[in-house]
């Protein structure tokens, strides 16, 4: 069995010299972790020559965002195409901090939607400001997974990553309860059925919201889920090497 990482680099590091030093201290310690796929989304002015340096087989790359139309007036974006062409093959779409500068519910749909069509593999982020005893989030999710995943075949299905991320949990050192992660991928999966069928069963699911070395075990043990998105940790190479040290533990 082998868990998916998704280390977001997010707007780090500052020059590509160092961006070349991350990517060796993540590729010698993804050669080690026999249980993890490790796929790295760096500053997009990076990826073309990192994916073009790196000789290895065990690390992906990933756009942390792209643009739903092909080409055309959209000054500072990035098509899937162009990624793809860089070297991308999987694309984080939805992710909480791109939806704060004001991605939509229907920018998700047309994403994943052009994503699929460039067969590049989408990772739709999904996830809740905050919660309440009253449990009104599971709407919000539900919401966010029918915009995402509304203009799928029931085969595309198979094709797509959900990275639930409890917003109030990123960028920091507390994750949710495994116990809580184990919930909302039922309901996630859930949600799923509703919409295809029993394709839906089968989806995988990661977890993202402060996953850490300390926590990452007991959530891939306890959570329901296939793997993680990390974020501050896997601009650390000391902290992203005991991280996936940890995942060996899960297995």
């Amino acid at each position: 069995m082998k868990f998916i990482v998704v280390a977001n680099w997010k707007m780090n590091p500052s020059s590509f010299r160092e961006a070349k030093v991350l990517l060796e201290a993540t590729r010698k310690a993804a050669e080690s972790a026999r249980h993890a796929s490790v796929i790295v989304a760096p500053p997009a002015i990076f990826l073309r020559d990192l994916k073009k340096g790196y000789k290895g087989k065990k690390i992906s790359f990933a756009l942390q965002s792209a643009h739903f139309e092909a080409g055309g007036a959209y000054t500072g974006e990035i098509s899937l195409a162009q990624g793809k062409d860089a070297g991308a093959t999987y694309a984080i779409i939805g992710h909480a901090e791109r939806r704060a500068a004001g991605e939509s519910n229907e920018d998700t749909r047309k994403k994943v939607a052009a994503a699929l069509a460039e067969n590049i593999t989408p990772i739709l982020c999904v996830g809740e400001t905050k919660r309440s005893n009253s449990g009104e989030y599971f709407g919000f999710i539900k919401e966010q997974l029918h915009a995402g995943l509304a203009d799928l075949s029931g085969t595309a299905l198979g094709r797509i990553i959900i990275s639930y991320e409890p917003i109030w949990a990123i960028g920091g050192e507390k994750t949710m309860s495994p116990r809580d992660m184990h919930e909302m991928a039922i309901f996630i999966r859930k949600s799923a059925i509703e919409m295809h069928g029993d394709k839906g069963m089968g989806i995988k699911i990661i977890y993202g919201g402060a996953a850490t070395e300390s926590n990452a075990a007991q959530m891939l043990r306890e959570g329901d889920v296939n793997g993680l998105l990390v974020g501050h940790v896997s601009v650390n190479a000391e902290r992203f090497a005991s991280l996936l040290q940890a995942i060996e533990g899960a297995v």
